[in-house]
């Protein structure tokens, strides 16, 4: 059985993990710049500097898309490329490029899909308190009108926030994101709803400079699913990927999406975030119904496994002895695709799409030339099997975005890690199809017939 007609095959990258460029044509220093060229922040002392140099390779990269039949790209745009300060001037050069981009995917019948907000936020704004300050959500509200009205008509489907739960929590608790931080948990939730507010007002922005565009975010959290069909295990399994609790609450998506969906802000267990909760400004409690979605988006990787204990309440089972695992250390969980759309269908009722999903391997170029890898395929074929379930049972699951493209900037992993279908040769640029690249494009081809 094939997907639902009309459905949305693609792959995702980030602006900050491909682009490289970082000194070209007028942009600005992000927060991942100044964190990457810090000693001991990431692997090796890795940084985007060059990344898989898409800056200068795009057309190379819109090509593999269209060779892979996929109708989508969902790629992030750089907030210093378009204001190198954060705010002020629109810097033309950083439109222009963005213009180049979009306007060969268009001509290669392939949709953009934009992120706005991968991480990269404008150290000029760090400076002045990021996330801590309100006034960086007013920031990014003035970036979001202008990119929505300068590509109205090209571009119509926008993610405000990719993972505040990374952002935030990673950039602000456990600090091994940027800006680095390791705050109390009433100041996280401070960065924690001012991202929330920044999605607000960036949405309202949007639909005011383009009134036929679509609006969601991208955010991923803990997933339980039931150990067994049992209905107490699955009830088990879905209060405990909702549940929140000081200290324990950012990897979550109810801190997300109840306040986008008429649910208001959810009660965190315990002290200082709730203090925080209580004290939110009206004026952005006030804000909370601009910031509506159309869709969610949904980055789906792993998760744990929940049984109904004695009273009920979910108890965590261990994963047993040699699980199987991805080469960065995830478990992996097929079963997460099919319960964690479930569960945030049922709870909010909005389109999906799968906006990441992937592995990372231990890739290399074969004897023959070619990159053989076939846990990428048989990881991914399980996955989607799964999600056809959920589709099968009801949910409103709208398409699918390969996490990644390409290999690139992992992040605080640099390049250790290789998620992509396309092999980089980072010191070259060259880019390889793997063996995964033309499965997927099979996938893609046959709309999951084939699977």
């Amino acid at each position: 059985m094939s997907f639902p007609e009309n459905f949305v095959w693609g792959a995702a990258t980030a602006a900050y993990q491909i682009e490289g460029a970082v000194q070209e044509d007028g942009r600005g220093l992000s927060i991942w710049d100044t964190f990457s060229h810090t000693p001991g922040k990431t692997k090796n002392g890795d940084t985007g500097d060059i990344a898989c140099d898409s800056y200068h390779r795009w057309a190379e990269d819109i090509a593999l898309l269209k060779e892979m039949h996929l109708k989508a790209y969902r790629f992030s745009i750089a907030w210093p490329r378009i204001f190198p300060e954060g705010t002020g001037a629109v810097n033309p050069a950083g439109l222009a490029w963005y213009d180049r981009l979009v306007d060969a995917l268009l001509a290669a019948g392939i949709e953009p899909y934009v992120t706005l907000y991968h991480w990269d936020l404008p150290q000029a704004l760090q400076d002045k308190g990021g996330w801590l300050n309100d006034d960086t959500a007013k920031a990014f509200a003035g970036y979001a009108a202008a990119v929505a009205a300068h590509f109205k008509g090209r571009v119509r489907y926008y993610f405000t926030l990719n993972e505040p739960q990374c952002s935030v929590g990673l950039g602000y608790s456990s600090g091994v994101h940027a800006p680095g931080f390791r705050l109390d948990d009433g100041s996280v939730f401070t960065a924690w709803h001012n991202t929330i507010y920044a999605h607000c007002l960036a949405a309202d922005a949007i639909r005011r400079a383009d009134p036929d565009a679509r609006v969601g975010m991208a955010p991923t959290g803990r997933i339980c699913t039931p150990a067994t069909d049992d209905p107490a295990d699955i009830a088990a399994a879905r209060e405990a990927t909702f549940a929140l609790a000081d200290g324990d609450w950012t990897f979550t998506y109810a801190p997300a999406l109840d306040p986008l969906c008429g649910r208001g802000w959810p009660v965190i267990a315990g002290g200082q975030a709730q203090r925080v909760v209580d004290a939110i400004p009206q004026e952005q409690l006030d804000a909370l119904p601009l910031g509506r979605l159309d869709f969610i988006g949904m980055n789906i990787y792993n998760s744990v496994m929940v049984r109904a204990g004695a009273n009920g309440k979910p108890e965590f089972c261990p994963r047993a002895a040699g699980h199987p695992r991805t080469a960065i250390g995830w478990p992996i969980t097929p079963e997460s695709m099919e319960w964690g759309t479930r569960f945030i269908w049922e709870r909010y009722g909005l389109p999906i799409y799968i906006t990441e999903n992937g592995l990372s391997c231990t890739d290399s170029i074969h004897l023959d030339g070619k990159v053989h890898d076939p846990a990428r395929i048989d990881f991914t074929h399980r996955y989607l099997l799964a999600l056809r379930r959920a589709i099968d049972s009801g949910v409103d699951v709208r398409g699918y975005f390969h996490w990644s493209l390409l290999d690139n900037f992992e992040w605080s992993e640099g390049y250790n890690e290789r998620f992509g279908l396309i092999y980089l040769d980072y010191a070259t640029g060259k880019r390889t199809p793997k063996d995964s690249a033309a499965w997927y494009a099979k996938v893609a081809e046959t709309n999951g017939k084939n699977l």
